[in-house]
């Protein structure tokens, strides 16, 4: 019990870094000793101190004879190899730290068990499994992003009471203003971001952050035969742009233009992309042919969907039939008078 509710203090502390260590893991790290903590830390950002590490430097000076009777809890696997920082457990093991509790072990085939083996030889008692299952849920697209040698895929979209993504005069405004700032939230918290040619066009979208603090992600367009015109805000910005047609290969003025077959070769080229560029996710919110496409290929691990409870389209655009899907519900609340749900592939 003791265990746990310290494991549940490292998961908070990892949820402060979303948006800003991918590549990395969240990872969160707390040290007590006869009960009381006296280190925590977390990973703020890739190629900085890991949480371990940030934990061990935040314990006072004058409490630092304290290590060699503490515990350490940490939500991830302390890392055993050299990378931008020298390995964690090294370190745990240099200051005498002779307990570690460890949520999850890591799924990088760098680390994959090697962290937990390094400290036990060392004589380390070193505890796995403690809230394991929130470990995962936490660090899901690191996890998809390793084990399944792909990006983690989450589809969104906001529709009517009445299942409208548009009206029958094309764009419609659904989700209301604190829904936007949550959507731009999403949008920081991953790597990329996606939507297809009819969407651009029709709604010349930024696609960037702007609601909501932190970095905003890589955008995708998806244009087959490049006909979208040059003068759309994805084209005239200063933000990076990959543009995924099956016409050309060329990177100008902070675009990237990659050639594929999409007919067969959409989630290849996705696939490449995620393992070059290092994204662990893919954020799509495109309109209901991408979306439809998406979903009926199974390439989709969450969607989150926005339902304007209090609007009634009529015709138009109709949202893409999820219900059917057998789909597992991992949150269902209301901002204003929008309905949010957060559902999971059950697969």
């Amino acid at each position: 019990m003791e265990d746990a509710m310290y494991m549940q203090r490292c998961l908070q502390l990892a949820k402060i870094g979303a948006g800003s260590v991918s590549p990395n893991p969240m990872v969160g790290s707390v040290i007590v000793c006869e009960g009381r903590i006296i280190g925590e830390g977390y990973h703020k950002k890739a190629g900085k101190a890991h949480a371990e590490v940030e934990a061990i430097e935040s314990v006072r000076s004058e409490e630092r004879h304290l290590l060699s009777k503490s515990t350490l809890y940490v939500n991830l696997e302390p890392c055993s190899h050299y990378g931008r920082t020298p390995p964690c457990s090294g370190r745990i093991i240099e200051e005498g730290i002779p307990r570690v509790v460890i949520a999850a072990l890591d799924p990088n085939e760098k680390v994959s068990g090697g962290g937990a083996a390094m400290l036990r030889n060392a004589g380390v008692e070193v505890i796995t499994g403690v809230l394991k299952e929130e470990a995962l849920y936490l660090n899901r697209r690191f996890y998809t992003f390793h084990q399944k040698k792909r990006p983690h895929i989450v589809l969104k979209w906001a529709e009517s009471s009445d299942g409208f993504i548009a009206g029958s005069e094309g764009r419609r405004k659904i989700s209301n203003a604190l829904s936007d700032r949550l959507v731009h939230r999403w949008r920081m918290e991953e790597d990329a971001i996606l939507i297809g040619r009819k969407t651009a066009q029709i709604d010349n979208p930024k696609l960037n952050n702007r609601l909501y603090y932190g970095k905003s992600p890589v955008r995708m367009l998806i244009d087959p035969k490049n006909r979208l015109p040059s003068n759309l805000l994805l084209f005239t910005d200063d933000d990076n742009l990959v543009i995924i047609n099956e016409i050309k290969s060329l990177k100008k003025l902070g675009k990237e233009w990659v050639k594929t077959k999409l007919a067969d070769g959409l989630m290849s080229a996705l696939k490449e992309l995620a393992l070059r560029k290092n994204l662990l996710s893919i954020f799509v919110e495109g309109g209901a042919y991408t979306l439809n496409y998406f979903l009926e290929n199974g390439y989709y691990d969450e969607l989150r969907i926005i339902r304007n409870k209090n609007l009634l389209l009529g015709q138009g655009v109709r949202a893409p039939v999820w219900a059917v899907l057998g789909l597992q519900w991992n949150a269902h609340f209301f901002v204003g008078d929008d309905e949010i749900m957060i559902l999971e592939h059950a697969g």
